[in-house]
């Protein structure tokens, strides 16, 4: 079920997994930004002059969906920036100025990563780590922008207790004091300002690294621990961020056979994970 931080909705609709690919052939982009800028993007509008649709099949005001998602793909031209925040802000901008029936509107983007291949004309699927933005847009101004990183999939070969735990009847967990960790992780903050938003990826890529810093150094007692630091770590070093949100899952393999705690051969965990949230705010 959608959500929207100007409340509850009596009525939306929209177009999702609309996929787009701008692809700046001529060799003509900017420096720093890939020729390739992939996204597969959410639009969700609403507004009274929807309801009759609801109510009798009165059409007169729609904009079908299958409009939006041409609106979404051929606007996608006229984009020329490299990061997803100001790519939702200029859809929605848009969208508002073509639809006057239209109260407000959220759009979502997904990235759809690709990396160069060396030679400069090549490009392979990147990730598994995916930029993310929101924004919801109305005819008084931007009610909500936030940012993320979804798709982290992180392997340490040690460094990585847990122990400690309640122990009863249900346990069957032993303590563990150095474990090869296997955590996915999904990340989504929000900004001191809305103009914060706009960093041109900067925010993001500095997000990215944090991470991955703090995975590869940190030895932990926990998970709960990892993503504690991550995200006060956030706080203190990225000052246009006003509140994170992270959700890990505990994917650590199953073990198959080891030589002690110099070797050993692991599958993928069984399909029951741990999930765990954290929300911290400045």
């Amino acid at each position: 079920m959608e959500q929207f931080a100007s409340g509850w909705k009596r009525n939306y609709y929209g177009k999702g997994d609309v996929i787009v690919y701008r692809l700046n052939r001529d060799g003509k982009t900017p420096a720093g930004q890939s020729p390739v800028f992939g996204a597969n993007v959410k639009m969700l509008a609403y507004g009274e002059a929807f309801w009759p649709t609801y109510t009798t099949g009165d059409n007169t005001g729609l904009i079908a969906t299958d409009s939006m998602k041409n609106f979404i793909q051929r606007e996608t031209l006229n984009y020329a920036g490299p990061d997803l925040e100001d790519y939702c802000r200029f859809l929605s901008e848009k969208f508002l100025e073509t639809y006057p029936q239209v109260e407000g509107l959220q759009v979502r983007a997904v990235e759809i990563p690709y990396g160069a291949v060396e030679g400069g004309q090549a490009f392979a699927p990147a990730g598994p780590e995916r930029a993310a933005a929101r924004i919801e847009l109305n005819r008084s101004g931007t009610v909500e922008i936030a940012s993320g990183i979804q798709g982290f999939k992180m392997l340490r070969l040690g460094g990585s207790a847990f122990h400690g735990f309640v122990r009863d009847q249900y346990t069957t967990l032993p303590d563990i004091a150095n474990r090869p960790l296997h955590m996915w992780l999904d990340l989504e903050w929000r900004y001191t300002e809305p103009a914060a938003a706009f960093s041109g990826g900067a925010v993001p890529a500095a997000v990215w690294r944090l991470v991955h810093d703090i995975f590869g150094s940190f030895e932990s007692g926990s998970i709960q621990q990892v993503i504690y630091r991550i995200g006060t770590r956030m706080l203190a070093e990225i000052p246009s961020i006003a509140e994170v949100h992270l959700e890990a899952n505990n994917r650590t393999f199953d073990t198959a056979a080891e030589r002690g705690e110099e070797l050993g051969v692991f599958t993928d965990a069984r399909p029951p994970y741990g999930c765990l949230g954290l929300r911290l705010k400045r």
